[in-house]
Formats: C-alpha cells, structure tokens, sequence
C-alpha cells in the first residue's frame, strides 16, 4: 500500500508534466504568432500538428506497455519529450523555416507523448482492483489539469517576464528532473534494463495471443466505448487548444495567469471527487456499467452545455464560470469510459485505449484545424463551441446505447494488488 500510494503520487506528477509540455504552445501561441507573424490558420496548422503525431505511437504504446511494463515506456517517452521541449527554442535561432520547423517539433511531440495515456492504462489495469479504478485514475488523472493550472499560471508569468523561451525551458527541465526522481528512488537497475527480446514481443503482434482481437472488435460495447473515447479526446483537446486566444481576444484586458488557471483549478477537486463518488456508488451495490453512463452524461452533456453557454456570454465573469464548468465537469469522463475499457478487456486495456485515443487524435487535428478555420472566416467564436458540443453528443449517445462494463477479454490472469 504505501507503495501503491507514492506511484499514484508520481504518476499524478508525471501526467501533470506531460501536460506542461503539451500546453507550451497553446500558453505561448498569441506570442509565437506576433513573434513569427503567424495568421489564425497558420496557428491552427501548428497547434493541429500535435495530433498528427500523437495518433501514430498509441496502438503500439498499449500493445508494448500490455507486454514489457507500462512504467518502463512511461519513463521512456518522457525523457525524449523533457529533451526536446528544452531544444526547441534554442533550435529555433539556426532555421528561418519556423512554421516548419515549430510544426514538425510539434509532430515530433506528439509522437513521444501519445503512447503515455495507453501505458498508463495498461499499468492500472495490471495493478488496481476494479472497485478502486475509478479513484486511482481520477486521482491520476488531476495531473492533466494539474499540469495546465501550473504552466498556465507559471508560464503566463514567465512569459510576461522572460518571453516565451522561457516557458519551454521550465517545461522540459521539470520533465527530466521528475524522470530522473523515478528512476533513482522507484526502479531498481534490473526495471530499468528492458531485454531485446521483450522489446521485439512487444513489437509484434502474434497470432498465438491469447486475447482474440477480431472477436473483440464485433463487439458493440468495445466500439461504444472507443467512439465516445475519441468524442471526448478531440474536444478536449479542442478546448485545450483555443481557450488561452479565445480569452485573449474576447477580453484582450484580462490577465493570462487568471483564464489559464481558474478553470484547471476547479477541474482539479471536480475530477478527484468524480473518482470518490464512482468506487463508492459501486461498493454501494450499484450496478458498474449505470454508474459508468451516469458518470459519462456528466462529463460530456453536462459540460457540453457549460461550452455552449460560453460562446453566448460578452462578461469576462461568467465566461471564466462557464470555461470552469466546462472543464471542470470533462474530468468526469475519467470515472465513465476511461474507465471502461479497463472493465472490459483489462489483459489488452493498453492497446484498446491507444485504438480510442487514435482516434480521438485524429479527430483531434480536425476540430482543431476547423476551429481556426471557422473563427478565420466567420470572425466569430460560437461555432467552436458548437463543433464541442455536437461531437460530445455523438459519443455519449453512442456509450448510452451500447456501453458495457462485463468483461470481453478471455485473459483472467491479472495481477490485483
């Protein structure tokens, strides 16, 4: 236990990290765009071409993490992006091609980072007990808004200060320091040593497996859960983006370190206690699968309509309430559908979730890319919120319809601590 208790502990710091890292680009795009004379299309392409990336290592990031250990690939990956997070600015001084270059670092980026959530997906469900996921991954799972709270209230000053170099370099430093603590004091020598012949299974997928994927793949609970998966990703992933310009521009008299932190404030005590209210509904004798849905109308109706309300409103007030709500609410999804897939195949929940997250990256680069494409043209911000709010709908009509929390997989030989 008190083991179980300091990884929850680092895992939380590393999906706050991994967030850092992420949010450098949407904290400093105002100021990359003045710097690099970017338009609002050219920013789009540049904050889209994370996605590109991050769709591309998920599947295999689950599969090998299903195989060699997921803290192994965690480790792994966040090295490559703690380094590369410090080189980009200073990279940026020997090209001229900076649109190009920002891009591909992005792309870079988001290969590194996208097999991070299906690792983390395989290790919880290798390790946790059932009635006590929905806590374990809501606790970890504060670490995204934890990680954009403290880059956006960090990074907004330290770009103010020092420009926005600066934020990059605290980023990518934090990053190695947190890679450097884990291996030090969480690992021994034999952890860190991953055997060629490991690295290869996990490489390949062979047909003497025991998970039978194309009757896995028939079954309707398992798209459900995957279609409402990259529903919630894409607009995550689209408000992620967005949020920092739409309060720039909407009140260009704010100050950044307020509409960069509050709503990630908030989403912070919203997720753990959505996570503390799953467990106990279910220890309460309340059936798995109506606490999942409960959970999910939650995290993408309720929240839906708080974005709605947000391209409605002309007060920096409410609008800073309603991105709240907004935000805040999502972080139910973590006790609804990212839980699922655990509940459903946990011998195989690493590539299950890396198939979602593909998904929901891939979706991610279009409504990232058509959110500054419709604010270019129309000039107007409502129709962002409305593009979350109907892609939302979709995957929550989809997981009511057809969502199940009863096991599919046929590997019952699972490690519960």
């Amino acid at each position: 236990r008190p083991e179980s208790r300091v990884w929850t502990v680092m895992l939380l710091l590393g999906t706050c990290l991994l967030y850092c890292a992420r949010v450098t680009v949407p904290i400093c795009a105002v100021a990359l765009s003045t710097h690099f004379d970017w338009d609002k299309k050219q920013s789009g392409i540049v904050l889209s071409s994370f996605f590109w990336g991050y769709c591309l290592t998920q599947i295999i990031g689950g599969h090998i993490s299903d195989q060699i250990g997921g803290e192994k690939v965690l480790l792994l990956s966040a090295s490559a992006w703690g380094f590369l997070t410090v080189l980009t600015p200073l990279l940026t001084h020997v090209t001229s091609a900076h649109l190009v270059f920002m891009t591909s670092s992005r792309f870079l980026m988001g290969l590194l980072q996208g097999v991070y959530f299906p690792s983390l997906a395989s290790l919880l469900s290798q390790k946790v007990r059932e009635s006590e996921r929905a806590f374990t991954y809501s606790t970890v799972g504060t670490g995204s808004q934890f990680g954009t709270l403290v880059i956006g209230g960090a990074g907004s000053l330290l770009l103010d200060w020092y420009g926005w170099e600066s934020v990059f370099y605290f980023s990518g430093l934090l990053t190695l320091l947190w890679v450097y603590c884990t291996c030090k004091y969480l690992l021994s020598e034999n952890e860190l040593i991953i055997p060629i012949d490991y690295l290869m299974r996990g490489l390949s997928i062979s047909k003497q497996t025991k998970v039978p994927w194309k009757q896995l793949f028939k079954k309707a609970p398992i798209w459900a859960v995957i279609i409402a998966q990259l529903s919630t990703a894409s607009t995550f992933f689209t408000l992620l983006s967005w949020l920092p310009t739409f309060f720039k521009e909407t009140f260009p008299e704010s100050k950044g370190w307020v509409f960069n932190v509050v709503p990630w404030l908030v989403a912070i005590p919203t997720s753990l206690f959505s996570g503390f209210l799953s467990d106990h509904l279910i220890n309460q004798g309340y059936k798995t699968i109506t606490i999942r849905k409960f959970m999910q109308v939650i995290g993408s109706g309720v929240s839906s309509i708080f974005a709605l309300c947000l391209g409605q409103t002309s007060s920096f007030c409410k609008a800073i309430v309603f991105a709240s709500a907004s935000v805040g609410l999502q972080t139910f999804n973590h006790s609804g559908i990212s839980v699922n897939v655990q509940d459903l195949a946990p011998s195989c929940a690493g590539l299950l979730f890396g198939v979602g997250n593909t998904g929901g990256a891939l979706l991610g680069v279009i409504c990232v890319y058509l959110a500054g494409y419709l604010i270019e043209t129309t000039g107007s911000w409502i129709s962002v919120f409305n593009l979350v709010a109907a892609v939302n709908s979709i995957g929550l009509c989809a997981f009511l319809m057809f969502g199940e929390a009863q096991r599919v997989d046929t590997d019952s030989a699972y490690m519960d601590l």
